[in-house]
């Protein structure tokens, strides 16, 4: 039988921004349990009172509370946070052939480290996030694969991360979450064993870097 309990914990977690009005305390909690009765009522088959709603708010933004990182709390985990601009994102179907290449491109950049190469492989598509001027190898070294995608004027904001930060949960969402809040879109995001790569549009670049600098590297 689900409970009141249950039906709000899913219908918060489906809502990021009520998760965090919820742990921050700024959200009137009778007003939401005025709004969300229906839902809960519906999903729940029976009448629900205001009163219970609340009393379940707020035990639900006390485990928030408990459980959800913080900014500051993540500074220990962030030793450093960079810029690099000029990139270019280029998405490829998979294929038997794409390997080869990317040796290839690999291999002609050899001694070139102001160049900016990553390559990231799913299923069924293979990215690669490279400095701008390598754009015109990466055109003619994959010509024949087919590209799913591209886009130019792309900048990436790196944050250097502890060890640490492997068991630590939360700690991506966190970041996402910050930018969400500033309306930033994310272009994409790779990461490394101690690197996360955020890759934005320029135009968003520094609002973005200033926002996750203030919030996750404060001064000390």
């Amino acid at each position: 039988m689900v409970s009141i309990s249950d039906a709000l914990s899913k219908i918060v977690a489906q809502t990021p921004f009520l998760e965090e009005g919820l742990a921050s305390g700024i959200i009137n909690l009778s007003a939401l349990a005025r709004s969300l009765r229906p839902g809960i009522e519906k999903r729940l088959l029976k009448d629900v009172s205001d009163a219970a709603l609340v009393m379940a708010l707020k035990r639900l933004a006390e485990r928030i509370r408990g459980k959800q990182p913080r900014p500051k709390e993540m500074a220990k985990y962030v030793s450093d946070i960079t810029v690099r601009s000029h990139l270019s994102e280029f998405t490829f179907r998979n294929s038997e052939t794409m390997l080869p290449r990317q040796i290839k491109l690999l291999q002609e950049i050899r001694g070139r480290g102001d160049r900016f190469v990553t390559f990231s492989s799913g299923a069924d598509e293979v990215t690669a996030i490279v400095s701008s001027d390598l754009s015109g190898a990466m055109q003619r070294i994959f010509a024949g694969e087919r590209l799913l995608a591209r886009y130019d004027g792309l900048s990436a904001i790196i944050l250097r991360l502890s060890p640490q930060t492997v068991a630590a949960p939360g700690i991506y969402y966190l970041v996402l979450k910050l930018l969400a809040w500033d309306n930033i879109n994310v272009t994409e995001v790779v990461s490394t064993y101690t690197e996360f790569v955020i890759l934005l549009d320029d135009a968003n670049i520094d609002r973005a870097f200033s926002s996750l600098r203030s919030l996750l590297l404060p001064r000390r």
